[in-house]
C-alpha cells in the first residue's frame, strides 16, 4: 500500500475513523483509555465545564470565564472524542428506492382545472360554499392522483401491535405526560392579563362567529387565518367564550401537537431514544413554553415547520413519494399560520440541495428534483386562497415583513450588510447567551435555554460540524445551516434590529436546537453506558447522570416559567382584569353597562381589553375626557375609572358631578393602580 499522508494519519487517529490502513508495530499495546471499562472521565469532565461556562452566562453575564470553562471545555469534550470515549450517535442510512413515476392520469389533469377555478373563486377574501368545495376537490383529485397505495390499515396496525415495545411505550407515555404538564400547569394564571394584541384577536374571531369568514385579516397590519378559525372552533364547542382563555387553549394546543413531531425528527436523524429526549428537553423548555402560552400565533411556526421538515428529511432519506406529499401539505398550511413560517419554503429548498450534492447516484439526483416539484405544487395547492388574496393585495400580506426587512416603515439604521452581519451573530447567541429584549414573550437578557440544554447545544453544534468535516454527511451539514436559516425572520429585521434576536419568530429553530441536545445527551449517556467495572455500575450511572442532567433542566424551565417570566410579565402588563371585575361588579348592582367608561390616557390600558373581562367583549368602554359633558344627559348611576395620576379628568368629572363616590383601588403593583370615580343616580 502506498505510504499514508499526515492528513491521513490524523484522520486515521479519529475514533471509528479510519480512512486507510495505518500500519502499528504489533509490540505497542493499545492505548488503555480506549477500553471500555475504564470510567470515561474526559467526556466527564468536559460536561461538567460546560455547565459551568453556561452557568456564568445566567444573568449577570460573566462572559470571560465563561469563554474560558468552554475553551477548557470543548478540549476534553475533543480529548474524549480522539479517545474513543464519547461520539455523536451515528444518522441513519439513506436508502435507494426507485420512484416508480406513476399516477392516475384523469383525476390530475381534472384537478388542475378545478383549482384554477378554486383560485378565481377565492376573489374578495372570503370563504364561501362554493370556492371551499371547489378547493376540496380540487385537492382530493391531485391526493389521489399522486398518492401511492400502501398496504391497508388493518394490516399494518396488526404489524404495528407485533412490533411494540410496551416498556418503551409506558416510558414515551410518561414523558409525554411531563411535557403536558409543563404546557397546561396554571394556564389560567401565566400568564394572565391580554395586552392590545390579543384585543385584536378576538375582534377577528367575533367576525367569525358573526358569519364573516375571511381569508386574510387585515385588522392589525394583516394576520394569517389559522389562529382565529382555530379558536372560534374552541369557542363554539367548549364554550369558553370570547375571552383570553379561549386563545390561550388553542395556541397551547398547538404547541403540544409540536412534540410528537419533534419525537419523530429526533428519531429520523438520529435514533428513538434521541427523539424521545429531543421531545421531553422541548416540552419542558421556556423558550416553547412561553410563546405556546402567551396566546398569539407564534406556535404555529413549530407547529407546522416540524412535519413538514420531518417529512422532507425522511423523503429525502427513503425517497419515498408520500412523504413528499406530507411535506407539502403542512408547507402549506404553514403559510396559512404565522408569518415568520415563511422562511420554511427556504429551508426545504436548502435541504434539497443539500442533499442532491451530497448524492452520489445521478438517478437520485433528478428523483428528488422530481420530488421537489411534488412539495411545491401541493404546497402551492394547499396555500391556494391565501395565495389569491396575495395576488390582489400583495402589499397586506407583506406589509409587516416588508417594514422589517426594507425601508417601508423607516430608513435602515446603517448598510444593510452590517446589520444583516450583527443580527445573524446575535441570534446565533441567543441560545446560550441573550434570546432578546421582548418583555411579552421572553426574559429580557438572559439565554433563551437554561443552562443544562445550553451547554449540550454549544457542544452539539461544535461536534455536529466536526462530523461533518470527516464524514461529510448531507444530515450533518443541514442540520448546520438549518437553525440560521430558521431564524431569517428574526435576522432579518434590518429596519429595527433592536427586535432581533427575538424567539417567537426564531421558534422553527428550536426543533433543530433540541435534536442537538439530544444528540449530545444520548452520546453521553451511551459512553457512560459502555463503562464496566466488576459490579457492571455503568448502566446505572448513565441513567443517574441522565436522569439528573433532564431534572437540572427541568427544574431552571419550570422556575423561569412559572416564577421569573410571570412575575415579570405582571410587572409590565396592565391589570385591565382588575377594571373588568369592577365594571361587572357596577353591572351586577342593577346598573347599565352603558354607564361605565374607562377614561384613556397616553400609553395606558386597552379600553378594549376592559370590555373582554367586564363580559362584553365586542364593547370598548372608553370614554375620551373631551367627550364627558355628553355624560351629563344619561340618567341613572355612572361609573367611570381614571388612571392614578390623571388629575386632569378627575378634576373635570368633579366640575359635572359634585355628588360623587371616589375609591382608589390599589393594585400589587403601585403603578397599576386607579381611580374609580362614581356617580349615583340623582344629582342635586
Amino acid at each position: 500500500m502506498e505510504e499514508p499522508s499526515v492528513l491521513d494519519y490524523l484522520k486515521s487517529r479519529l475514533p471509528g475513523r479510519v480512512q486507510i490502513e495505518i500500519p502499528t508495530p504489533p509490540q505497542v499495546p493499545a492505548s488503555p483509555s480506549v477500553s471500555p471499562s475504564r470510567l470515561p472521565w474526559r467526556i466527564l469532565l468536559g460536561l461538567i465545564l460546560a455547565i459551568l461556562a453556561q452557568r456564568q452566562l445566567e444573568p449577570p453575564a460573566n462572559t470571560q470565564q465563561a469563554i474560558i470553562f468552554y475553551a477548557l471545555a470543548l478540549v476534553f469534550f475533543a480529548w474524549a472524542y480522539s479517545a474513543y470515549e464519547w461520539d455523536l450517535p451515528a444518522s441513519r442510512e439513506d436508502l435507494e428506492h426507485i420512484d416508480p413515476q406513476s399516477y392516475e392520469r384523469d383525476p390530475f389533469l381534472i384537478s388542475i382545472p378545478m383549482a384554477v377555478a378554486a383560485f378565481i373563486a377565492f376573489a374578495g377574501n372570503r370563504f364561501t360554499p362554493l370556492n371551499l368545495s371547489l378547493w376540496i376537490i380540487a385537492m382530493g383529485l391531485y391526493f389521489y392522483a399522486l398518492w401511492l397505495p400502501q398496504p391497508g390499515l388493518f394490516p399494518r396496525l396488526k404489524n404495528w401491535f407485533a412490533s411494540l415495545n410496551w416498556r418503551w411505550m409506558a416510558l414515551l407515555t410518561l414523558v409525554f405526560a411531563i411535557v403536558i404538564f409543563f404546557r397546561v400547569y396554571n394556564l389560567d394564571r401565566t400568564p394572565f392579563e391580554p395586552f392590545s394584541d390579543h384585543a385584536e384577536k378576538l375582534l377577528d374571531v367575533n367576525d367569525i362567529l358573526n358569519g364573516q369568514y375571511p381569508i386574510f385579516f387585515i385588522r392589525n397590519t394583516g394576520r394569517e387565518a389559522i389562529q382565529m378559525y382555530l379558536t372560534a372552533f374552541i369557542v363554539t364547542v367548549f364554550g369558553t367564550g370570547l375571552t383570553y382563555m379561549s386563545l390561550k387553549i388553542g395556541t397551547v394546543t398547538a404547541g403540544i401537537l409540536t412534540l410528537p413531531y419533534v419525537y419523530l425528527l429526533g428519531k429520523e436523524i438520529a435514533n428513538h431514544r434521541v427523539g424521545l429526549l429531543a421531545m421531553l428537553l422541548a416540552g419542558m423548555s421556556y423558550w416553547l413554553n412561553v410563546i405556546s402560552r402567551v396566546g398569539l400565533r407564534f406556535p404555529l411556526f413549530p407547529l407546522f415547520a416540524a412535519p413538514a421538515l420531518f417529512h422532507t428529511l425522511r423523503g429525502l432519506r427513503t425517497q419515498r413519494r408520500n412523504d413528499f406529499i406530507l411535506a407539502g401539505v403542512f408547507l402549506g398550511l404553514g403559510l396559512h399560520g404565522y408569518s415568520s413560517f415563511r422562511v420554511v419554503p427556504f429551508v426545504i429548498l436548502a435541504a434539497f440541495i443539500i442533499f442532491i450534492l451530497h448524492t452520489r447516484s445521478s438517478e437520485t439526483k433528478w428523483q428528488s428534483g422530481f420530488m421537489l416539484t411534488i412539495v411545491i405544487l401541493t404546497s402551492v395547492m394547499v396555500f391556494l386562497p391565501l395565495l389569491r388574496y396575495t395576488t390582489e393585495n400583495p402589499s397586506f400580506v407583506m406589509y409587516r415583513s416588508m417594514t422589517r426587512i426594507s425601508t417601508w416603515e423607516q430608513p435602515l439604521p446603517g448598510p444593510a450588510w452590517q446589520i444583516f452581519g450583527e443580527n445573524l451573530w446575535k441570534s446565533m447567541l441567543m441560545m446560550n447567551l441573550d434570546n432578546g429584549s421582548t418583555w411579552v414573550n421572553s426574559i429580557p437578557g438572559r439565554p433563551a435555554l437554561d443552562f443544562i440544554a445550553a451547554a449540550l447545544f454549544a457542544a452539539g453544534y461544535f461536534f455536529v460540524g466536526v462530523r461533518y468535516f470527516i464524514y461529510r454527511r448531507w444530515i450533518d451539514l443541514f442540520l448546520l445551516v438549518s437553525i440560521p436559516l430558521l431564524m431569517m425572520s428574526s435576522i432579518l429585521s434590518l429596519a429595527f434590529p433592536e427586535e432581533n434576536p427575538s424567539v417567537n419568530r426564531s421558534g422553527g429553530a428550536a426543533l433543530i436546537v433540541f435534536v442537538i441536545i439530544a444528540l449530545v445527551l444520548d452520546g453521553v449517556y451511551l459512553a457512560l453506558k459502555r463503562w464496566t467495572t466488576p459490579h457492571r455500575t455503568g448502566q446505572a450511572v448513565a441513567l443517574a447522570v441522565l436522569g439528573g442532567l433532564v431534572v437540572i433542566s427541568g427544574w431552571q424551565n419550570f422556575d423561569l416559567v412559572f416564577n421569573q417570566y410571570t412575575n415579570q410579565y405582571n410587572q409590565a402588563v396592565w391589570n385591565t382584569s382588575d377594571m373588568g371585575n369592577v365594571i361587572r361588579q357596577f353591572v351586577d348592582e342593577g346598573n347599565h353597562p352603558q354607564n361605565a367608561w374607562v377614561v384613556p390616557y397616553p400609553y395606558w390600558v386597552d379600553t378594549r381589553l376592559v370590555g373582554i373581562w367586564a363580559g362584553y367583549p365586542t364593547r370598548d368602554f372608553a370614554r375620551w375626557p373631551e367627550d364627558l359633558p355628553y355624560t351629563t344627559n344619561i340618567s341613572g348611576a355612572k361609573l367611570f375609572i381614571v388612571k392614578q395620576d390623571d388629575v386632569e379628568t378627575l378634576k373635570i368629572l368633579q366640575n359635572l358631578y359634585p355628588v360623587h363616590y371616589t375609591d382608589y383601588f390599589t393594585a400589587a403593583n403601585p403603578f397599576q393602580s386607579f381611580w374609580i370615580y362614581y356617580v349615583p343616580a340623582t344629582q342635586p
